[in-house]
Parts: C-alpha cells; sequence; structure tokens
C-alpha cells in the first residue's frame, strides 16, 4: 500500500509521505531479517555438511620460515602438501589418502628431515599396515555406510581391539595365540571399556567384526594397486557360540496379560505391542513406522530397508485386530502424511525412542503380575510370532516377518511346545512290520 523497504536504512518508507514505519511495521521488517538469515544460515550448513570432509587440513612448521600445509584434492581425495619455496607456493600430490601419514609427512616436512619428490614421485618402499592405519581406514571408508548404531558400534569395538593388541601391531602378524587370549580376556573381564565378564554371544559379536575387517583389506587395495593385506590371517578360526542360548517364548496368557494392562498405560504402547504380535517385527522398525507406510485400504504396512536390521525392503498384509489399532492410532495422532504413527510425547514430529518402549515394557509387566524373565522383551513377541506360523511354508513365513532366510528362523525364533510335539506323535503314520 504504498510502502518500500530501503535497504540502507533498513525501514519501510511510504512512498507518498517519506515516513519511516515503527511498531508493528517494524516488527514485519525484523521478521523479513530473520528469514533471510535462516535461509542463510541453512544454504551455509548444507554447504557446511558437503565439504566438512574435503577442508580437512594439517598444518606443521612457522609461517614464513617452513610452513608446510596437508590437504585432500577435492577432486580424488589424494593428500597434497603445499610449502613455500623462495616466495612461490609451490604443491606435490602425496600419493595416498592416509591421514596420519600425510600429517607425519608435514612434520618431517617442516623440520627438514625430508622433502617431497617432485612430480609426485612415491616413495620408494610403502610403509607397513598397522592395525591403527587399517582401523582407521575401515573407518573413513566402510563404517560410514552402516546405521547409526552400527557405526557407534564399531568405534567403540575396534579401539577395543587397539587397546588389546597394540595401535603399532602388523595385522599380518595376528594368529591363533592372539584369538584365543582375546576370548580368555572378555570372558575374564579383562577387555573392553567396562572390564566386566561377557558372554560368548557378545564376544562372537566383537570377533565377527573383526575377520570382517581383515576380510576387507584382504580385498582391497591401495593408490599403488597393492593389497592392504594379503590375507586374513584369522580365517577358518571359530567364534565362541551359546551352548545354550536364553531364547525367550512370550506365551499367549503372557501376552493377553500385557494386553489388559496396557489398557491403563499411554495409548502407543497398545499400539505398538498388537502391531508387534500381529506383524512379527522388531519394534525398532514399529516405533519408526510413519502414515505414508501405512496403506489402510490395502490392508498392508511397508517396512522400510533403512528400519530393518537386514536392510530388506518389503511390504506385508495386515491382520484385522492391527487395523483396528491403526485407527486408534489416527484418531489419538490425526497428522497423517509422513509424520510417525507412534510420535514421541514431546516432539510429535518425532518417531518414539527405543528407551521409552522398553520403560513401557517393564512397566507393562508389573501391571500385568508377570515376574521378570531375562529374554523376555519385545522380541520375545517375534518369536511367538514364528512359532505360532509353524505349520505354514518356511517361505511365507520369511516374507511376513521380514526375515531373508529361513535358516535364521530355525535355529533362533521357531520353537515347538509340548502341545506340537505330542499332536506329531499322533499324526504319525505307523508303518506294520512285516510277519518274519
Amino acid at each position: 500500500t504504498g510502502q518500500m523497504l530501503c535497504y540502507e536504512t533498513g525501514q519501510f518508507m511510504c512512498s507518498q509521505h517519506g515516513w519511516a514505519a515503527t511498531g508493528g511495521q517494524a516488527e514485519i521488517r525484523r521478521g523479513f531479517e530473520c528469514a533471510d538469515r535462516a535461509v542463510h544460515h541453512r544454504k551455509r550448513n548444507r554447504m557446511m555438511a558437503r565439504t566438512k570432509r574435503d577442508r580437512r587440513a594439517y598444518s606443521a612448521g612457522e609461517r614464513g620460515r617452513n610452513r608446510a600445509r596437508v590437504f585432500p584434492d577435492p577432486r580424488t581425495g589424494l593428500f597434497q602438501i603445499e610449502w613455500r619455496e623462495n616466495g612461490r607456493r609451490l604443491t606435490r600430490s602425496l600419493k595416498h589418502r592416509d591421514w596420519r601419514r600425510a600429517k607425519r609427512q608435514a612434520d618431517e616436512f617442516a623440520a627438514g628431515f625430508a622433502k617431497p619428490e617432485p612430480n609426485g614421485k612415491k616413495d620408494a618402499e610403502p610403509e607397513p599396515l598397522t592395525l591403527e592405519r587399517l582401523f582407521d581406514i575401515y573407518g573413513e571408508e566402510v563404517t560410514p555406510t552402516k546405521a547409526a548404531a552400527s557405526q557407534r558400534y564399531d568405534r567403540a569395538t575396534l579401539a577395543m581391539f587397539l587397546g588389546f593388541f597394540g595401535k603399532r601391531r602388523r595385522p599380518e602378524t595376528l594368529s591363533r595365540r592372539d584369538w584365543d587370549r582375546f576370548i580368555r580376556a572378555r570372558r575374564a573381564g579383562k577387555a573392553g571399556r567396562s572390564r566386566r565378564p561377557v558372554a560368548n554371544r557378545t564376544i562372537q559379536q566383537d570377533l565377527k567384526l573383526l575377520l570382517a575387517v581383515l576380510n576387507w583389506a584382504a580385498k582391497s587395495r591401495d593408490e599403488e594397486g597393492r593389497l592392504l593385506l594379503e590375507s586374513n590371517p584369522l580365517r577358518g578360526l571359530k567364534t565362541p557360540a551359546e551352548k545354550n542360548p536364553t531364547r525367550v517364548l512370550l506365551t499367549d496368557a503372557e501376552y493377553q496379560a500385557l494386553l489388559r494392562a496396557s489398557e491403563v498405560m499411554d495409548w502407543r504402547f497398545r499400539v505398538a505391542l498388537v502391531i508387534a504380535h500381529e506383524t512379527g517385527h522388531r519394534i525398532g522398525a514399529i516405533r519408526q513406522l510413519r502414515w505414508s507406510d501405512i496403506d489402510m485400504g490395502a490392508k498392508a504396512i511397508r517396512w522400510r530397508a533403512e528400519h530393518e536390521k537386514t536392510g530388506y525392503e518389503h511390504r506385508t498384509p495386515v491382520t484385522a485386530e492391527a487395523l483396528d489399532v491403526l485407527e486408534e492410532a489416527r484418531m489419538q495422532n490425526p497428522r497423517g502424511g509422513n509424520s510417525p504413527v507412534l510420535p514421541a510425547p514431546r516432539d510429535p514430529s518425532r518417531c518414539l525412542d527405543r528407551s521409552r518402549v522398553r520403560v513401557w515394557w517393564d512397566k507393562a509387566q508389573r501391571l500385568a503380575g508377570l515376574e521378570p524373565k531375562r529374554g523376555r522383551g519385545w522380541h520375545s513377541l517375534r518369536r511367538k510370532f514364528a512359532s505360532d506360523l509353524m505349520n505354514q511354508p518356511l517361505r511365507v513365513l520369511c516374507e511376513l516377518g521380514g526375515w531373508k532366510t529361513a535358516q535364521t528362523v530355525l535355529q533362533c525364533y521357531q520353537r515347538a511346545d509340548e502341545d506340537q510335539l505330542r499332536k506329531a506323535l499322533e499324526d504319525r503314520r505307523r508303518v506294520s512290520i512285516p510277519a518274519e
């Protein structure tokens, strides 16, 4: 209405009378400025996120005398070293992507112990591969491709191996003696950050990561085409296994007791409980469901790969019981779209966190009058699902529950109860023994 924003003074001006706006109009102006700053910060943050890795650099020496700087080439990722000579800035390629080695070369150059070869000539002899360097390479190239929880596990476990075997240890020198020594130390609580004895299942998981790193190194090459590791020195060694693993199966009576207890609890727990029972999926995938994953018309749920432990995206039909609790959830949380089916209580835009559903499970057990039992958690519903459908073809069961292999179902999830065993004996076809 005849008003313009003066960018020199930052005020609204009237085109007819020339007065500057104040009060509410000034608030509008400040709103525009805040919006501009917000857009600028978002663009800058996105740019920083894209370039954070490329902007890594290290300087050694004194400016004007012997300063040397190493940084990665943004196109190739190979480290470059930069220094000044007679006022001219010179740059050479170090022909590798090893961050620790690049920093050490900068220190040696600044101290006058070494000088980059012209035209980026490679070193006469490659530096020996240590566990520290191998774990650094694996941590930069492989670990970031994993889920957030797996990344945290990789960092903690590889740090534990470095503390146990030593940073300068050569991976090709690892042997059966080191393998057995680590197993004994973990069982006795002498290895690991907690310094507590752990079960064979935990030791097995740790050693599988070590084997994965060594197998990866035996198939990966450096910039000169050399294998990082000629072969896995620990290949073929057996990891310890639990003789009697605790795999609790939730009974029908226990489920009904939990279902009754859910009526006096937060509505999210009841929805999660029924969906877990009716679909057989992990609670981690259930609590991260969004309404865009639910097809009420087709009576189906899409399970996203990023929320599945196996990384397997699939779509499954659901029962009437599951649809009923989903309708209840829609009434409690009618936002729809891509919003969470089970939103966090304090932030509806976020999904429930795992600590919350764990606390609710413990509370439901107390309300249901169930004695605490090790292993009876959300995953016991997944075992119940697999056992309830034992008479179905394994392929069908794997598709419904999101298992990639039938072997996992047979080994870890299905368990026949006494009634099923007796029925199998009764249904057995008896063959008469011919008389002699």
